[in-house]
């Protein structure tokens, strides 16, 4: 898979209602094609898309996106407010566009989706998990996942990478060294 698309999907993951959600105008760049192109798929096919697999963002939900992430900020003028597919409806939409593009585009958030899902599941276990070893196997499964998502998607020569993330009962520390072979 190319690890270039991978890592465009990372960065165009947003979380809003509670769900992790890529929007329209970003699914069209990952797929190569116009943002029309993926609106009209949704109106030419909408039972495919129901209820929890694409919803339109209020105006406010609009204007906090454009304000948090500077790559939407050409949302601002829009007068339209932008589609959010959830990942149910990423798998939908990948049934429509076929292109090349649009089938690494497709693996790509499939295997994105999994490791935060993996990474979710994971770091609730370690919450209910008493055993100090089990403790000890699980932090090490995050950290293989973070580094998956994180660091496996970037050419290295030679780096060092600290990151560390607090949650109410756990700290996690993750520190990768690489050098180019």
């Amino acid at each position: 898979m190319n690890n270039l698309i991978l890592t465009e999907v990372e960065e165009k993951i947003i979380t809003l209602r509670g769900q992790k959600v890529i929007l329209a105008n970003d699914v069209a760049e990952l797929y190569g094609v116009e943002t029309r192109e993926v609106v009209q798929a949704i109106k030419n096919n909408p039972e495919k898309f129901p209820d929890g697999y694409v919803f339109e963002l209020t105006a406010d939900e609009k204007n906090e996106v454009v304000k948090i992430f500077d790559n939407l900020s050409k949302l601002r003028f829009s007068p339209s407010r932008p589609k959010a597919f959830t990942e149910k409806g990423l798998y939908m939409l990948a049934t429509i566009l076929k292109s090349p593009r649009a089938v690494q585009a497709t693996l790509a958030i499939v295997e994105t989706f999994t490791k935060l899902r993996e990474l979710t599941r994971t770091l609730a276990v370690i919450r209910d998990t008493q055993e100090q070893s089990e403790q000890k196997t699980l932090l090490k499964r995050c950290g293989d996942v973070l580094d998956e998502l994180i660091t496996n998607n970037m050419p290295v020569k030679s780096t060092e990478t600290s990151f560390e993330l607090n949650f109410a009962m756990l700290k996690l520390k993750h520190t990768v060294k690489r050098e180019d072979e």
